[in-house]
């Protein structure tokens, strides 16, 4: 659940409904004085305004530089609202200097409930304003208030012909899905699958035509009905063009004379999404100033909660009341949602899907470092050495740390659940602005093991290039992983949910399983070994990858069954193989949703149950799908990942590009507490590449006044609206864009070359011959090519603690478990069907398994 799913209503932006029928009986009137005829009273404003009558409308000077909107309001108390009942609020209002009214009918006094929150923009010529509501709650004495703070510059701004009147009828509201024909509508890679949905009353197959840029027809074909989508409720027929292969753009899909967005067909459409989804986390990051040259002036901003007025800063932290006496310094990391809170949960798996992308090129045969190097993405820590994706994850890793209780304290080595303000912020607030006091949250065992896993991961990984970091963060998950075997059922409190979201988790062997896994593939120790194989999770494929969604981040296995089936360690070869046929069959069970499926999406939980962040739950079996596909080559599963890549980005039942700046209809008002342009004009957008959660079946229950207001009785996947006022449909958070950014760069080196899967010109034998302390490996390597490869380097990953001791025939480097052997002299160039031979002897505490993939010039080779 986002951080932001309890927030106070009297925060929220919520657009109202259009107008009501006009044959609609209007209701009694609520407002006293709303023409000003009898001056001033009962109306108020706040401190910092003296409204007046001037020629019949209220008006008043509204002062430069405040920092909210409630900052300065004019407003009525005492309205009488009935629950139930529906009501149309209108006004007529002028501004000299163009500003937004956030709109408000809510309790006078603490909690602010809401039934109304709207954003109405207002110019310099006199705007009518005409807002439907039902109300959810009865508030005898409620408050009618146009907050208008929040401006840079003063404005005159003057109100007339308010009115609330009860019984209007709001009207029933009806998505804009443009087209029938449902596409892609970035595109689709040349050698992949390519297929659609038209949703259509038609019982008989339809005729369907692709056609080119110029007008020409490039394909053509039937479709094949089926009936009614139970996702959606929508009768539809599904189409396939995948013997299209030839490049380009503007393509089109015509269905019955309808035509679908325009769409490419290129092998490059994924590189801009691997790097727009990646920057997400630096446009988030906390404590640190977001630079123009990176972002580009919208986007900059000054470093949050650093401490500068009016903010409290996040470098000497208090705990709540009562959690403890000691204070932390727990700066940087990532702001988690549409609000300032940092999570270690939320954190933990977001930062373990990015060094899995990372991992990811040094384990899987057809994945790519290139684009994930230094220098390479926006992080302010380009060209220092390392890789830029890493440089970013540092950033969350430090915070993750710092979250661990000191020694010497109670339950030292726990972690903080979570920091966030005393109280929500409003929306719009930018993280510099932000003048809540921030808390520490009492520690959870859940959050403990979030830290022994990432850390874990963190100390293989960065071992190459910085061994102190990386022993500091094996220290910090062996010290977690003592204090949550000491402490295994500390949970997070349910009820912990002011001023950010509760994140509760009621079962931690999820967890567990994971740290241990992680633990396991770092340090291969037996302590580690045995809480893998002994977890009743391990090699259950219904507690890992379940048919409703495996991986999140109140589920987390998945994460550690991952590792274990890619990454080198020290299992039995029986023991590898059933994690991977563990992976596998949860892939199979994914895939078949996606091939039963209408619109093509990896997903299908019991009873059509979309839940909240369902785009997060289709991208992570997304990451199964190709994790499945790196380990076994089969095309199945790679299709089943552009299926579901085709979903995400517009061929879906609402014909709605979930990804910001991707496809021509795509979500771009999503809740956030800085990129709130439709609030505020002089606010950003979301940033590309930003991934909005998705239809969510219990968004109106769970009191998303948007979804309550609009979305009453949709179907599950129609269940989301694009609007910044729909936090439980429309917010973005870092654990939905960091499969994102996993799938992306799976998606990439998809494309690489314009086709689905690179052929493969090199092979290696790799032979190795145990002794009692090590062993003696020899390494073949045929170009299997048309073209010479001068000079050569091959790279591989080492098991465990391997070290190189005696080598020959090459020179050889070693950094933590990456090898690399480059040729000498007279071995420079490896010719066409030649094969150069090579060797070494390695010592290790244990036997170890040969290496899983190579890659030659950073591109892999077959095994032979």
């Amino acid at each position: 659940m986002p951080a932001a799913a309890l927030l106070c209503a009297a925060a929220l932006a919520m657009p109202g409904t259009a107008l009501a029928a006009d044959d609609a009986e209007p209701g009694p009137e609520q407002i006293t004085n709303g023409d000003f005829a009898a001056g001033v009273a009962p109306w108020w404003g706040t401190a910092n305004l003296s409204p007046a009558v001037t020629d019949g409308r209220l008006c008043a000077e509204v002062p430069a530089g405040t920092a909210n909107a409630w900052d300065v309001i004019i407003g009525q108390n005492d309205v009488p609202i009935v629950a139930g009942e529906s009501y149309e609020l209108s006004y007529k209002a002028s501004s000299t200097v163009p500003l937004t009214v956030q709109t408000r009918v809510q309790q006078a006094t603490e909690p602010y409930t809401t039934v109304l929150a709207t954003a109405d923009p207002v110019g310099t010529e006199v705007t009518e304003v005409s807002r439907t509501f039902t109300a959810s709650t009865d508030q005898p004495a409620a408050s009618v208030q146009l907050q208008i703070g929040g401006g840079e510059s003063a404005t005159t701004f003057c109100l007339d012909d308010v009115s609330l009147r009860g019984g209007a009828e709001p009207p029933v509201y009806v998505p804009d899905t443009g087209s029938p024909v449902r596409v892609n509508q970035v595109g689709y890679l040349p050698g992949g699958p390519k297929s659609g949905t038209v949703v259509t009353d038609a019982e008989a197959p339809l005729a369907w035509t692709v056609k080119a840029a110029d007008g020409s027809t490039a394909a053509t074909g039937t479709t094949e009905p089926k009936g009614e989508d139970p996702t959606s409720h929508q009768k539809v027929h599904t189409f396939d063009f995948s013997d299209l292969t030839t490049t380009g753009d503007g393509y089109t899909v015509e269905v019955d004379g309808e035509v679908s967005e325009p769409f490419s067909i290129r092998g490059d459409l994924y590189d801009g999404l691997r790097s727009d989804a990646l920057a997400y986390f630096y446009h988030n990051r906390s404590g640190i100033e977001i630079d123009a040259d990176l972002v580009g002036e919208e986007y900059a901003r000054p470093a949050g909660h650093i401490g500068v007025a009016p903010n409290k800063g996040d470098t000497d932290v208090p705990c709540q009341p009562g959690v403890c006496d000691y204070r932390l310094d727990v700066s940087g990391g990532w702001y988690d949602a549409g609000d300032h809170g940092k999570y270690v949960v939320n954190g933990g798996i977001s930062v373990a899907q990015l060094m899995s992308t990372y991992e990811r090129t040094l384990t899987a045969a057809d994945a790519e470092s290139a684009q994930l190097g230094d220098g390479k993405l926006r992080v302010p820590e380009r060209d220092n050495g390392v890789p830029d994706i890493l440089d970013e994850a540092r950033w969350e890793m430090d915070f993750l740390i710092k979250m661990q209780v000191p020694a010497g304290e109670p339950l030292a080595g726990m972690v903080h659940h979570k920091m966030h303000d005393a109280e929500w912020t409003g929306l719009p607030t930018k993280p510099h602005l932000d003048p809540q006091q921030r808390e520490l949250h009492p520690p959870s065992t859940a959050a403990t093991l979030n830290l022994a896993a990432t850390a874990a991961q963190c100390a293989r990984l960065y071992e190459p290039f910085d061994k102190a970091f990386s022993d500091h963060c094996l220290a910090a998950a062996e010290t977690a992983w003592a204090a949550a075997k000491a402490h295994p059922d500390v949970l997070a409190d349910p009820n912990d949910g002011t001023g950010g979201g509760a994140y509760s988790d009621n079962d931690v062997r999820d967890e567990f399983y994971w740290a241990a896994a992680e633990l396991f593939t770092t340090t291969g120790k037996d302590t580690y070994r045995q809480a893998v194989l002994s977890s009743e999770l391990h090699d259950d494929v219904d507690a890992v990858f379940s048919a409703n969604g495996g991986i999140s981040w109140g589920s987390t296995a998945g994460l550690g069954a991952l590792t274990l089936a890619t990454v080198p360690n020290g299992l039995t070869a029986g023991q590898l193989a059933g994690v991977r046929a563990t992976v596998t069959a949860g892939a199979d069970r994914y895939a078949a949703q996606s091939r039963e499926e209408a619109y093509g999406v990896p997903y299908a939980p019991a009873g059509e149950d979309y839940v909240w962040g369902s785009n997060s739950a289709v991208l992570n079996n997304m990451v199964v799908l190709a994790t499945a596909h790196d380990l076994t080559g089969k095309a199945a599963y790679q299709d089943a990942v552009l299926r579901g890549a085709d979903y995400l980005l517009g061929r879906n039942p609402l014909n709605q590009s979930y990804v910001t700046g991707y496809g021509e209809r795509n979500s771009h008002n999503q809740h956030h507490r800085f990129w709130a342009h439709q609030n505020v004009p002089s606010l950003p957008n979301p940033a590309r590449g930003s991934i909005a959660g998705g239809p969510n079946l219990t968004a109106i229950a769970s009191g998303d006044p948007v979804a309550a207001e609009k979305l009453t009785g949709c179907a599950p996947a129609m269940c989301y609206i694009d609007d910044i006022g729909s936090w439980a449909t429309n917010e973005i958070t870092v654990n939905w864009n960091a499969p994102l950014a996993f799938i992306a760069s799976y998606l990439d080196d998809a494309g690489d070359g314009g086709t689905v899967a690179p052929a493969r010109t090199c092979e290696v034998t790799y032979s190795s011959h145990p002794w009692n302390s090590g062993s003696t490996v020899t390494v073949r390597v045929r170009n299997t090519g048309s073209e010479a490869v001068s000079p050569w380097s091959l790279t591989w990953l080492l098991h465990g603690q391997q070290k190189l001791s005696h080598t020959w025939s090459a020179e050889f480097t070693q950094s933590g478990r990456t090898v690399a052997a480059a040729p000498l002299s007279w071995n420079w160039t490896l010719a066409p069907g030649k094969a150069v031979d090579f060797g070494f002897n390695t010592s290790a505490a244990e036997p170890a398994p040969d290496p899983g993939s190579f890659k030659l010039n950073g591109r892999a080779c077959t095994s032979g």
